[in-house]
């Protein structure tokens, strides 16, 4: 159970009370909560998956230190056809979820991780050289974390974007968006929309839809 507020008497009186009624342990402020690893300074805290990462590294069993400056190459578009089936989908199937929880503090992986994710039913050895590919890039960035200032102002700030029709089996769209409270991200979101984006162009002999 975590316990958080701005008011430190209040949250001594919570604790006290849930003493009385259960047996429990006072593990004092927050450090490691299910994988995610919190650091709070003057200035702010933050939080990661550091060793998280590490662990996911080492089950992937990937035999070179290589590294990578980005999760994904630009405009790859991948099919359920592209390269062999595994005949063991299982490792895929384990990386692929393990990385949709990674992505609590990593919203630079968002976008892969989602068009990974849509291969799990069947991957081939294609998905899977890309699926590397993020666990190289997170090796490089392993020590990446969310920081989260304790001076922010409330101002709200939202951002958006969208392919636009890229995938090349449905055609439909992925949209995402990030929110911010000041200078601090607290969410995001990456989603195939559920339909097929229509461009509408007008020329001079009529109208032509794509």
């Amino acid at each position: 159970m975590i316990i958080t507020g701005d008011d430190p008497e209040y949250i001594a009186f919570v604790k006290a009370r849930l003493r009385d009624q259960f047996l429990m342990n006072d593990l004092g402020p927050l450090r490691y909560f299910l994988g995610i690893e919190v650091s709070s300074t003057s200035d702010g805290f933050s939080i990661s998956q550091e060793k998280y990462i590490q662990n996911l590294l080492a089950r992937a069993a990937l035999m070179d230190e290589r590294t990578v400056e980005t999760p994904m190459e630009l405009n790859v578009k991948l099919r359920p056809t592209d390269g062999d089936p595994l005949p063991d989908p299982t490792r895929y199937r384990h990386l692929v979820g393990s990385l949709v929880y990674f992505t609590i503090t990593h919203p630079d992986i968002s976008y892969p991780v989602h068009i990974l994710s849509q291969f799990v039913s069947a991957p081939t050895t294609v998905h899977y050289s890309h699926l590397l590919r993020v666990l190289r890039y997170l090796r490089g960035t392993i020590t990446r974390r969310l920081f989260f200032p304790r001076s922010s102002s409330l101002q709200l700030q939202c951002y958006s974007d969208a392919t636009w029709a890229n995938d090349p089996t449905d055609r439909r769209s992925l949209s995402a968006y990030c929110v911010f409270v000041g200078g601090s991200l607290v969410a995001w979101k990456t989603k195939k929309q559920v339909a097929v984006s229509v461009r509408v162009l007008r020329l001079s002999c009529g109208l032509w839809l794509w």
